[in-house]
């Protein structure tokens, strides 16, 4: 005998000015509690992984200056090179690198920039390797 005997026979009770409650909206109510909102998406920032930025050494920097000296007597041609340069990363230190190939169009001094032929735009001080295929 258990101690609930009494009352299993009974059915639910029945409010006139209350609705029964959906299934889903009952299951609501015992889901995890979140005490710390966005708690898991700090923790997933905290673990993503930036590049340091490599700080360029006098002669490599007298490189780039000589490919992008070349690349603007030949930009009427729209050479075809490859790029690595640095993206920083907007919400922590460091960034990635990242390669880029095509089409050379503009290179705008205004915004110091390299234009691709494909609309991509490449800031020049964040080059670190320039070679023309």
């Amino acid at each position: 005998m258990s101690k609930y005997d009494d009352i299993r026979h009974l059915s639910r009770p029945v409010y006139e000015d209350l609705p029964p409650m959906p299934l889903a909206d009952r299951a609501a109510q015992f889901s995890p509690f979140a005490a710390v909102v966005g708690y898991d998406k700090a923790v997933a920032e905290a673990a993503r992984l930036t590049d340091p930025r490599i700080e360029r050494m006098e002669d490599e920097l007298e490189k780039i200056d000589q490919e992008m000296a070349v690349l603007s007597k030949r930009i009427k041609e729209m050479p075809q090179v490859r790029i690595r340069y640095f993206v920083p990363d907007h919400r922590k230190s460091g960034g990635s690198y990242r390669e880029k190939q095509g089409r050379v169009r503009v290179i705008d001094t205004v915004g110091n920039t390299l234009v691709f032929a494909d609309g991509e735009v490449i800031a020049i001080r964040e080059i670190y390797e320039l070679t023309f295929m």
